[in-house]
C-alpha cells in the first residue's frame, strides 16, 4: 500500500477548518484536521508544499512518517508545521484502523475508562446571567463548567474600537485591574448560589503577567477552582513558580504548545496540574500520545483544548486519546453547527456530561467533499487586543 494522493481541503461552513484527504492505491483513506485559528491558509499551504515528498510512502508506517515529516524540512518546529505534520498524521491513524477494521482507541491500548468527562462554556454579561448560564449546563447533564464574564478579560475590556475597514479585526482595550477585581467575586457568587459540589473552571488566556497571575490564584483558592487555565504568557515559562506557590489552586497551561519540548519543563518541575494541548496542534495523536506519556509520572492529568476551531475531526482525535490514556482528567467539548456535521458526518458522541467515540473503523469522522465546496474560505483574523495606552497585549 502506497499513499497516491493528498487532498487540502479548505471550508467555512460556521468557521475556517483545514481539513486532508490522505489516499492509497487500495482504495482506503484517511482523514485529518490541521486547523490552526487565524492561521488556516499558512497551514494549509505547508500540507500542499509537503505532500509531493509522501507520494508512495507506505502509510502504515506512522512513526517513520512522522519523523520524516518533522525533520525533512531542517527548520523544525513551530505551530504551522506542528499543524500540518498533525494533520496527515490523523489520517494516517485513521487509514490504520480502518486496515485493522478497529477504532484508533482499540489502536492505543483500547478503553482505560468508559467515558470522557467534558466540559463545557458558560457565560454571561454579569454574575446572575453567568449563574443561569451554568444550571443550563447543569441541566444538560454536564458535572463541570467553565465560566467566564463576558469576553476573555471580562470587566478588564473597557471598550471596543471597531475595525479600521473591511476585512480585518477590531482593538479591544484591556486593562487587567477591572478584570482581577471581578473574578473573584463572580466565583463567591457562583459558590454562594450553586454550592460546593459543582466543578467550575477559569480561563486566564495568558492576559495576566506573573504576579497580577500569582493574586489571583490567591484569592480564587477559597472557591476550589477545578483549574485555573492558562494564567501565564508561554513565554513566561521561568515565572511558574511565582504562580505555583502563591496558591494551591490547580494549574492548567498547553493550549499554545506545539511540541513535547514546551511541555516538558511544566511536568518536571511540578508546575501544573494539567496539560491543555490539542493533539492538532502537536503533530497529531503520534505526537500528543507521547506528551501524554511524559506528563503521567509527574501526576500530570489531560485537558485537551477542545474549542469550535478544532473541527469534528481533531475532536475525535482527543476523545480517542482521552479514552485511552492512564493520567486524562476532563475533555474540553463544543457542540458543532448542523452545517459542520453536513461537512464531516460521524462526530462523537455526547451524553450526560461524557463523550464517546465512535465504534466505526478509524476515527469514525468522514469529509464530504461536495458539502464542504458549498462553504468556501473567509477571510479572519485573530482578536487584536491593546492596553489603554496603546501598547500590544496578549489576546
Amino acid at each position: 500500500m502506497v499513499i497516491t494522493e493528498i487532498r487540502t481541503i479548505v471550508t467555512c461552513p460556521t468557521r475556517n477548518y483545514v481539513l486532508v484527504k490522505v489516499l492509497t492505491d487500495e482504495g482506503v483513506y484517511g482523514v485529518g484536521d490541521g486547523t490552526l485559528n487565524g492561521s488556516e491558509l499558512a497551514v494549509a499551504q505547508v500540507i500542499q508544499h509537503m505532500s509531493p515528498l509522501l507520494i508512495g510512502r507506505d502509510p502504515q508506517r506512522i512513526e517513520d512518517l512522522w519523523q520524516f515529516m518533522y525533520r525533512h524540512t531542517y527548520w523544525r518546529g513551530g505551530p504551522i508545521y506542528a499543524a500540518a505534520i498533525g494533520a496527515v498524521d490523523l489520517a494516517l491513524w485513521d487509514i490504520k484502523g480502518k486496515l485493522a477494521n478497529m477504532p484508533v482507541y482499540q489502536l492505543l491500548g483500547g478503553k482505560a475508562r468508559d467515558g470522557v468527562l467534558c466540559y463545557g462554556h458558560a457565560g454571561g454579561k454579569d454574575v446572575v446571567q453567568v449563574e443561569d448560564s451554568v444550571r443550563a449546563f447543569l441541566e444538560r447533564g454536564y458535572r463541570a463548567v467553565r465560566v467566564q464574564m463576558g469576553d476573555y478579560g471580562g470587566p478588564g475590556i473597557l471598550r471596543r474600537e471597531p475595525p479600521p475597514r473591511e476585512g480585518v479585526p477590531g482593538v479591544d482595550i484591556f486593562e487587567p485591574v477591572p478584570y482581577l477585581r471581578s473574578v473573584p467575586k463572580l466565583f463567591e457568587h457562583l459558590r454562594d448560589k450553586l454550592g460546593p459540589e459543582v466543578e467550575l473552571l477559569h480561563d486566564v488566556h495568558e492576559k495576566l503577567f506573573p504576579i497580577e497571575a500569582a493574586r489571583l490564584a490567591k484569592e480564587l483558592e477559597p472557591f476550589r477552582l477545578f483549574f485555573l487555565e492558562d494564567p501565564l504568557q508561554p513565554e513566561h515559562r521561568e515565572s511558574w513558580p511565582i504562580v505555583r506557590s502563591a496558591s494551591v489552586t490547580p494549574l492548567a497551561m498547553g493550549e499554545l504548545f506545539n511540541s513535547r519540548w514546551d511541555c516538558l519543563p511544566l511536568f518536571v518541575n511540578k508546575w501544573i496540574d494539567y496539560i491543555r494541548i490539542a493533539p492538532i496542534h502537536v503533530g497529531g495523536i503520534t505526537e500528543a500520545r507521547k506528551i501524554c506519556v511524559m506528563a503521567e509520572p509527574y501526576n500530570v492529568k489531560t485537558a485537551f483544548h477542545g474549542p469550535g476551531d478544532v473541527s469534528p475531526i481533531g475532536q475525535a482525535a482527543a476523545v480517542h486519546l482521552s479514552i485511552s490514556v492512564a493520567n486524562f482528567g476532563i475533555l474540553e467539548w463544543v457542540n458543532y453547527p448542523q452545517a459542520v456535521h453536513e461537512v464531516m458526518p460521524g462526530a462523537c458522541m455526547f451524553s450526560d456530561g461524557y463523550a464517546y467515540p465512535n465504534e466505526t473503523p478509524g476515527l469514525g469522522v468522514d469529509i464530504n467533499e461536495e458539502a464542504a465546496a458549498k462553504y468556501p474560505y473567509q477571510t479572519a483574523y485573530m482578536p487584536i487586543v491593546r492596553r489603554l495606552d496603546g501598547s500590544m497585549h496578549v489576546y
